[in-house]
């Protein structure tokens, strides 16, 4: 079955205005981005932006672009009216990578769209990987997932999930803690690669805000407060991380740029 990728890409980012142009290695990083979509077997690949800005250097470097509204509250709301102009069947799976992902492999793309074909059940399909560092587990940047034995999404939360109980009973979540993981049970970062239903799409925007989506701003949650069904996988690859702040950005520069110095 054909999929399509779509791209949102904002200029007002508080913490890195203008970040899908910024340069690396030569091009815009929503360009990087857009390359790297076009290595999965996506039979489109559309940039979705509020911006003119960056609506006429995707046009540039001849990417598919859909000006969308500058008012959506989150990103799904931005695909969802792409899934609309564009008029996609309800079938139709809809797979959305960041902007900010210039390093993400296609694999996990190609992942996210064949298990909504593998698990029939499932409305949306994201990823995950191990985590094997205490710190991760208790820093509430990094979005944990607890799952089912099918991949069935449980729940998704900043905090640290499962509690060991036995293991950290006398610590806190931001002070001491036993430096340590406990055996019984893994820990998974979720990664933001989501896969979806066209249908689903056209719902989520008529849900009301989850108190759990609010409390812990992840929009996912609002997913299953209404009853959708979140396959989540172990990502066939371990993804770069992504560009949130200008340090990211650098490290990611500084990386491509030496690449391509040793490929030429």
């Amino acid at each position: 079955m054909s999929f399509t990728v779509v791209i949102p890409a904002r200029y007002a980012s508080s913490r890195l205005p203008g970040k899908p142009l910024a340069d690396i290695a030569g091009k815009p990083m929503v360009q990087h981005v857009y390359e790297r979509a076009m290595e999965s077997r996506a039979n489109r690949v559309v940039v979705a932006t509020d911006d003119d800005r960056i609506y006429s250097v995707c046009e540039e470097f001849g990417a598919e672009v859909v000006m969308t509204s500058p008012n959506h509250a989150t990103g799904t709301d931005r695909l969802e009216e792409v899934a609309r102009k564009l008029d996609f069947e309800q079938e139709h799976r809809v797979v959305n990578v960041q902007g900010d992902e210039p390093l993400i492999p296609p694999a996990l793309i190609n992942q996210v769209a064949d298990n909504l074909n593998l698990y029939p059940d499932a409305a949306i399909a994201t990823l995950c990987e191990r985590i094997h560092d205490v710190d991760h587990v208790f820093n509430p940047n990094v979005v944990k997932v607890v799952f089912d034995h099918r991949g069935m999404a449980h729940y998704f939360s900043r905090a640290p999930i499962p509690w060991a109980r036995d293991l950290w009973q006398k610590g806190s979540p931001l002070t001491d803690v036993d430096a340590s993981l406990p055996d019984a049970v893994g820990y998974f970062r979720h990664i933001g690669v989501y896969g979806y239903r066209a249908s689903v799409l056209g719902q989520f925007v008529q849900w009301a805000p989850a108190p759990t989506e609010k409390v812990e701003s992840l929009e996912q949650l609002r997913a299953l407060y209404h009853g959708a069904v979140i396959h989540v996988d172990i990502a066939a690859e371990n993804p770069p991380a992504g560009v949130d702040t200008l340090a990211d950005l650098e490290r990611i520069r500084t990386w491509m740029e030496a690449g391509s110095e040793h490929n030429g």
